[in-house]
């Protein structure tokens, strides 16, 4: 047995500067043209070349790695506008809004995803003009590399979400990944930067929804205490208190409230 491993040995050792000289059985070697001898064969099989460098000299992105970032940017997009966006604070504002009023089905959970995201774009509708015109158009029509532009719009981002985080968020957040603490606000990185905005906006929103709350739970307050003088104890409190809160709530537009409160707290 250890004379037929060592004879196998030598075989393949032997096998070894023949199969190296041999020639590729999956790239044919290219046909000759009647106009001179065939095309030196570059080694590569057939696919896409990605170049990063266009005829100018910038670092431009090809068309195939364009669409595969595309691509990945609209499977990522929920959590983008979820974490990066005004979107949390709206749409937590609204649920607390509506457990106030004691109706947790009304609006419907869609309709309220749906108005939370359409304020959402009505909110950030600056910050994306911003990218727009001064990281995406430069780099489409070539006047800057893909580099470049990437960094525009990802220190206007940064812009918007430090002007709505708190300092001591963004302290913790610091902490905890153990980050040296910046110069400035502006070079924060964004890996700190994304979650101390989120841990901040939940923040504020839980003191909105706090202010709502108020002036529904002393209306439940006064409802069952009336209730009680009266004797009357099988009668739910909700039952009376709800319809005086809707009354409530449409007197003082509250709506419109709502709407022009969660507009102006954000800063773009």
């Amino acid at each position: 047995m250890k004379r037929l491993f060592q004879l196998l040995t030598l075989l393949l050792a032997l096998a070894a500067p023949l199969a190296a000289q041999a020639p590729d059985p999956v790239a044919p070697p290219a046909p000759a043209t009647a106009f001179g001898p065939p095309a030196p064969s570059s080694g590569q099989g057939p696919g896409v070349t990605l170049s990063l460098r266009g005829g100018d000299g910038r670092e431009n992105l090809s068309s195939a790695l364009e669409i595969v970032l595309l691509m990945t940017l609209l499977a990522m997009a929920p959590a983008l506008v979820m974490t990066m966006t005004c979107f949390t604070r709206i749409v937590v504002v609204l649920s607390f809004l509506k457990r106030a009023m004691s109706m947790q089905d009304l609006p419907p959970a869609m309709i309220t995803t749906g108005f939370a995201l359409f304020m959402t774009i009505f909110v950030m509708k600056p910050v994306v003009s911003d990218v727009y015109d001064q990281a995406y158009l430069p780099y489409v029509e070539n006047r800057m590399d893909w580099r470049e532009a990437a960094g525009i719009a990802t220190t206007r981002m940064n812009q918007f979400m430090l002007a709505q985080t708190r300092e001591e968020d963004v302290a913790l957040i610091l902490d905890l990944s153990r980050t040296p603490r910046p110069a400035t606000a502006l070079e924060t990185p964004f890996h700190v930067t994304v979650p101390a905005f989120v841990l901040s906006e939940i923040k504020t929103a839980f003191q909105m929804g706090f202010v709502l709350f108020l002036p529904f739970v002393v209306i439940d307050l006064v409802i069952s205490a009336i209730l009680v003088s009266m004797g009357m104890f099988s009668l739910p409190p909700v039952v009376v208190s709800t319809p005086l809160k809707l009354l409530l709530f449409i007197l003082v537009g509250g709506w419109d409230l709502v709407v022009v409160s969660l507009a102006e707290s954000f800063t773009t």
